[in-house]
């Protein structure tokens, strides 16, 4: 196929994430002030959306704390910088089993809910953009699985679209690219769809560049689609996403260093992956640009 490079491209800073980083880098956000702020220091730098999971202040465990989310998108509109807010929707499906010979009953780690408290944070805070991880997959963890029905899915898109918020359509592995257009043909979401392809993460879409143009090919032509990796390959995404014509996420939710023996702020994984970006000939764009784009509209602080 002949290249597509994007020549605007939008920067997504992932600030925190729900995995179990809290203690391996005092540079991840904890408390709703700490992700505001950090937030808010990655848009400074050229983020044009900022995407937020929320925390346990004290443990630093992920938390689906309705007041938590109210002040950090409170903190991050209420602030002097512009920038597109997305949150996760993630949370609450979370199935973690007994072990191999005793699946059942499943363990106290488990963190199963309905879909309308899945998106009760996002009701209350109305952002511009949330998740929807499209497909259900095992991660990392020997007996937790990431668990999406087709039938939570269908309920927590249309609530997204009655909301008026724009689902990022979280795609793990090709599977759930195909089941994303079969919600975009069944009127769920509306297209053009927002999609976000999740490279490397623990048993999806392995970390190669064979396996991302496999899913670069399978986003629609009229969609947009931003892509990332973990680890050490952040950075080498931001060029691969770029070069395959998306546009690409950093943060210290998907990568905690910046160099050998370097832990990374997320401004400066944003302030990097703007130079890689323009050092490419390609331009950053920013909030309003991205709005005018995806079609979205800029809300005010919510009224207490």
């Amino acid at each position: 196929m002949p290249l597509a490079m994007n020549r605007e491209v939008f920067i997504t800073c992932a600030v925190t994430g729900s995995g179990g980083t809290q203690d391996r880098s005092p540079h991840v956000p904890r408390s709703p002030r700490q992700i505001a702020e950090s937030a808010i220091a990655a848009a400074k730098a050229g983020a044009a959306v900022v995407h937020c999971h929320v925390r346990d202040p004290e443990t630093g465990v992920p938390s689906r704390d309705l007041a938590y989310y109210r002040e950090v998108t409170d903190r991050i509109r209420e602030a002097e910088v512009d920038v597109v807010l997305n949150l996760t929707a993630g949370m609450g499906g979370d199935m973690v089993f007994g072990g191999p010979e005793a699946p059942l009953p499943l363990s106290n780690a488990t963190d199963m809910v309905g879909a309308s408290e899945r998106v009760a944070h996002v009701a209350e805070c109305l952002p511009e953009i949330c998740t929807l991880d499209c497909g259900t997959m095992n991660f990392a963890e020997a007996d937790y699985v990431m668990t999406n029905t087709p039938g939570m899915l269908t309920t927590m898109g249309r609530l997204m679209t009655d909301l008026g918020v724009m689902p990022e359509i979280e795609a793990f592995d090709t599977g759930h690219l195909w089941y994303a257009k079969q919600l975009v043909k069944d009127r769920v979401l509306t297209g053009p769809a927002l999609v976000q392809l999740c490279m490397g993460v623990p048993w999806g879409a392995p970390n190669d560049l064979n396996t991302f143009m496999a899913m670069v090919n399978n986003v629609p032509d009229d969609w947009n689609f931003s892509a990332f990796s973990l680890g050490r390959d952040q950075m080498a995404y931001v060029a691969a996403a770029v070069l395959a014509g998306g546009h690409v996420r950093v943060g210290l939710e998907d990568n905690l260093w910046l160099g050998k023996g370097a832990l990374a702020q997320n401004w400066q994984l944003v302030e990097r992956a703007q130079t890689i970006i323009e050092n490419m000939g390609a331009r950053v764009i920013g909030p309003e640009e991205v709005r005018a784009k995806l079609g979205l509209t800029k809300r005010a602080p919510v009224a207490a």
